[in-house]
């Protein structure tokens, strides 16, 4: 066994138990295994990073796998909502609207439909969207008011298209 091998080994030993109870404590049992096995592959991956004692860095990076696996789920439990709705909705006029808006996000670029998207859907700021994209935040809200602009004219040309107020209240929401 290496050096590194021995030292994770004994690394691994003396924390993961206590890493388990700090999970357990945040979110149960029931995800405790999963987040327990992902913090110490990462810790794995970034062996030589852990500070001496490795117990603090180690529940760090439990807290932040935990909190991308809250953040995953409630994804999952919005775009399961979303599909609900769909399925359940009993007025006409709103499954239209929903596909004529959907319909003219299809006809969009990829990087206008991620601009719209990321503010849209998954609800951040100019600032954190342009993080995402890797711009700065001005050039960001220069491309999703030109990305807005573009939605607005397919909405508008498109044969079911709503009267005008309804798609600028449509860009408004998404603002």
């Amino acid at each position: 066994m290496t050096d590194d091998s021995q030292r994770f080994t004994t690394m691994y030993d003396e924390c993961r138990q206590r890493v388990w109870a700090y999970v357990v404590s945040q979110a149960g049992r029931q995800i405790a295994d999963e987040v327990v096995s992902e913090t110490f592959a990462i810790a794995w991956r970034r062996f030589d990073d852990i500070p001496e004692p490795a117990l603090p860095w180690l529940l760090g990076v439990a807290r932040n796998v935990l909190r991308d696996n809250i953040r995953a789920e409630i994804r999952r439990e919005s775009l399961a909502g979303e599909l609900r709705a769909w399925t359940e909705e009993d007025h006409a006029d709103q499954v239209a609207e929903r596909l004529a808006v959907m319909t003219a996000l299809a006809s969009l670029n990829q990087d206008e439909r991620e601009l719209l998207i990321l503010v849209a859907w998954q609800g951040l700021t100019p600032r954190d969207a342009a993080r995402v994209i890797g711009c700065s935040a001005a050039a960001f809200r220069v491309r999703l008011h030109r990305a807005r602009k573009r939605l607005v004219q397919v909405m508008r040309s498109a044969p079911a298209a709503r009267p005008r107020t309804r798609v600028r209240n449509l860009s408004e929401e998404w603002s």
